[in-house]
């Protein structure tokens, strides 16, 4: 376990997961939120986003914190293992409202309000974006993938470790 990417819905706790594995491993974190998003909430260029993930590629080992779809198959193929979030709707909103006015590392500014287009992300991900990360994962499942389906499961895993 060198190459890690942790994936799951906005507000299944990727970044606290993956801090706390950063913190039970040593291995470097990079978020991808960090990658993709100025402080000022606008987006970086694709070709600058894209070098910053070749970048963190690159290394010998790595924690990659973030969903992404346009960039999941090259995070997987390059990846040794996968912690997936697995979580149901109700837990991955109450994350996203729980961290609300909170600085957070993997966020280049703090949410002070509920948008409701990142709301509506939320709620879209179970029927439109997690059936072709399920399909990525079957395509790659060479790699050790782990999933959980509640924050008790990733809780556990990590006292283990």
């Amino acid at each position: 376990m060198k190459k890690i990417i942790v994936i799951g819905c906005p507000g299944s706790g990727k970044s606290t997961f993956s801090r706390a594995l950063h913190e039970k491993t040593g291995i470097p974190l990079y978020c991808l939120d960090r990658m993709y998003w100025n402080a000022d909430k606008t987006k970086v260029a694709k070709d600058v986003f894209h070098a910053r993930l070749a970048e963190a590629l690159k290394q010998d080992s790595y924690i990659i914190d973030g969903n992404y779809q346009s960039t999941m198959e090259m995070r997987l193929a390059d990846c040794d293992t996968v912690f997936f979030l697995d979580y149901d709707l109700e837990t991955c909103l109450s994350g996203v409202i729980s961290r609300m006015g909170k600085p957070r590392e993997d966020m280049p500014w703090i949410e002070t309000e509920e948008d409701p287009e990142f709301i509506r992300t939320v709620k879209a991900y179970i029927p439109e974006k997690r059936p072709r990360v399920l399909e990525l994962l079957e395509k790659y499942k060479d790699k050790n993938t782990i999933v959980f389906h509640g924050r008790e499961e990733s809780s556990e895993y990590l006292k283990t470790l």
